[in-house]
């Protein structure tokens, strides 16, 4: 039988997975990017095991992955997006918070997905997603964490009131909005209490019930690194839309992602003391 989207997802988030685990603590060779960017051996690799699971079983659909680019036909209606180890500074410095990621877009929307905790052994994932207007989990989806080959159902909760915020650049509202104010506001110290963390595990649990919500400046549109995480809390039901309220990769942009719409509306509330009006 052949294999579903989902499950394809799943492998090849599995395979990476297990590249970024078997290399982590030993010596890394970096490939500059930026002046503030680079990739690992690691990276290279585990994008290398993740595209041949892919390919061996889509090889007309078209990817995009972060360290290797666009490949496949440019109208590609079946795209696969790949960010094979999101939180590479982490992962160099020899900090175990990382993601493994690989969603697959079809058309306009985000229909299967996995997001691998390549240390916990936790996959994440998703599948029958569409994209909607971020108000609400998407018709038809599911969402499920994979632990030892067994399927536990993902259900938000604000129950722990911590929020991740991510202090990353780029800015691209600053100055009028800067997530590190968030942390300030006697509001938001009232109801949550802060984390940050450096990766988009981060998202995934908001819709594991781990976080309350996730918040981040940012154009998020086609990211590589998001994705799966915004199709996971889409299919679990949470509440996902950019800084401002408006459908995300519209509008000011950026990310805000709630377990619920009164932890939502509370984090909009103090998101807008600092945009400018009209945005």
């Amino acid at each position: 039988m052949p294999i579903t989207d989902e499950e394809l997802a799943l492998t090849a988030a599995q395979a990476g997975a297990a590249v970024v685990r078997a290399m982590y603590g030993g010596p890394l060779t970096r490939f500059e990017k930026s002046a503030d960017d680079f990739a690992t051996a690691a990276d290279i690799e585990a994008e290398r095991a993740i595209l041949d699971v892919i390919r061996t079983a889509r090889p007309d659909d078209a990817v995009t992955g972060e360290e290797s680019g666009r490949t496949g036909r440019d109208d590609a209606e079946r795209v696969w997006l790949v960010d094979p180890l999101c939180g590479t500074l982490n992962y160099a410095a020899r900090s175990m918070l990382v993601a493994v990621n690989v969603a697959l877009r079809t058309g306009s929307g985000v229909t299967a997905a996995a997001c691998a905790d390549p240390f916990s052994g936790e996959v994440f994932w998703t599948g029958g997603t569409s994209e909607t207007d971020g108000t609400g989990g998407a018709g038809g989806a599911r969402a499920y964490v994979r632990r030892d080959g067994v399927d536990e159902p993902l259900a938000p909760s604000a129950g722990s009131r911590l929020v991740d915020v991510n202090l990353d650049p780029p800015f691209p509202n600053a100055p009028g909005f800067r997530a590190v104010r968030l942390l300030a506001e006697p509001g938001f110290a009232e109801r949550f209490r802060p984390r940050v963390v450096s990766t988009t595990l981060a998202v995934t649990w908001v819709a594991a019930g781990r976080r309350a919500a996730y918040v981040t400046d940012g154009h998020l549109e086609e990211s590589v690194h998001f994705a799966a995480g915004m199709a996971l809390c889409r299919a679990a039901g949470c509440v996902v839309t950019g800084i401002d309220g408006r459908p995300p990769h519209t509008g000011a942009g950026g990310l805000v992602v709630a377990a619920d719409r009164e932890t939502h509306a509370a984090l909009l509330e103090l998101i807008g003391g600092q945009l400018p009006s009209g945005r």
